[in-house]
């Protein structure tokens, strides 16, 4: 298949004058060159498109592509991660990982915690501050954050709130930072997991969960230099099969598809509740949370890969294996795979 590779390089980014923040989701090259090595490894072509940009660039000039691998960000506006989808449903394009829909949702922490605690499922007590928003009738302390951003941005210590003047000082500053609302939500002081899932609506299945010991708070800083700050394990116990399971329902009332990755913290009470769905999460080689869970399930970078691409292609009634050796493609996928390195 010819393979188009949509995607936000942190270097294109920052020669527009974004800082090492505002850069914090875009992509190493090491990723790109990762994903097409896995390509070509199995006789599919390759195709570097990079960001939104040169997409609307190649489809004007007639451009198309058997599937499209989708990792695009988008860098302003609450819909920016669906800007690359909607181009390509409106060119009848297939793609991996999720619609416009799905991805403008999740990236609106206040829109997904509203449409979790609808299907009743577990999710701390929150509010959505605006400029003109009075305090939240929630008791403190309160963890704030910018509405719609990942990778930690915007948390840090000053995030969890004791107080009235706090929650003012801190929401203020993120508002005047990222020039959007806050979310407000109840803190929750057990364990944090983050769970890997693969697959759509029912076929969905979860890759394990991971629980993050850090020490401090999770935000841009600790994931920056997490070698030196956090570290992470698989769990089994009770607790963490009950945020696999919260996540894995979160996942399909969303309408995830092919893998994500979902957050969660649990209550006093060892409750695991639901903070964050991301349908578009990092897959660095090495340093991606995901990349870590799938490895510390015994999997490889390139099992991850192989997993995402085969759950869009189903999706998409393209033949995935068809580029295989003869004699492999009789094989089950993970022989496959692995008999190709």
């Amino acid at each position: 298949m010819r393979i188009g590779l949509t995607y936000d390089l942190a270097e294109d980014w920052a020669a527009d004058g974004l800082d090492a923040e505002d850069l914090a989701e875009f992509d190493a090259p090491e990723t790109i060159d990762a994903v097409a090595d896995f390509l070509r490894a199995r006789g599919h072509r390759a195709v570097r498109i990079g960001r939104a940009q040169a997409l609307v660039s190649l489809l004007a000039e007639g451009e198309r592509w058997d599937l499209v691998f989708n990792i695009c960000e988008g860098a302003r506006g609450a819909g920016r991660e669906a800007l690359v989808p909607a181009l390509l449903d409106a060119s009848a394009i297939p793609y991996t990982f999720s619609d416009p829909v799905v991805l403008a949702i999740a990236l609106h922490k206040g829109h997904t915690k509203r449409i979790l605690r609808d299907a009743g499922l577990p999710t701390a007590p929150f509010a959505v501050l605006g400029p003109d928003s009075t305090l939240p009738d929630l008791p403190f302390p309160l963890f704030v954050k910018p509405i719609a951003e990942g990778t930690g941005k915007g948390i840090d210590d000053a995030s969890l709130c004791r107080d009235a003047a706090a929650l003012r000082a801190t929401a203020a500053r993120l508002a005047s930072r990222f020039g959007q609302e806050v979310l407000a939500e109840t803190y929750l002081p057990g364990r944090e997991f983050t769970v890997g899932v693969l697959g759509a609506g029912a076929h969905a299945r979860i890759i394990g969960v991971m629980e993050i010991l850090a020490g401090t708070t999770y935000g841009f800083e600790t994931k920056k230099h997490y070698q030196n700050r956090v570290s992470y394990r698989l769990a089994h116990d009770p607790e963490a099969m009950a945020a696999g399971a919260a996540a894995l329902a979160a996942w399909r009332v969303l309408g995830g598809r092919d893998g994500g990755r979902i957050d969660l913290k649990s209550d006093a009470e060892g409750k695991p509740m639901l903070l964050e769905i991301n349908p578009l999460a990092g897959l660095h080689p090495i340093d991606s949370d995901l990349t870590i869970l799938a490895n510390l399930a015994g999997h490889t970078h390139e099992w991850l890969l192989g997993q995402i691409f085969a759950s869009a292609s189903a999706r998409a009634g393209l033949t995935w294996q068809r580029a295989l050796p003869p004699g492999l493609a009789r094989l089950p996928s993970e022989a496959a795979v692995a008999a190709l390195k």
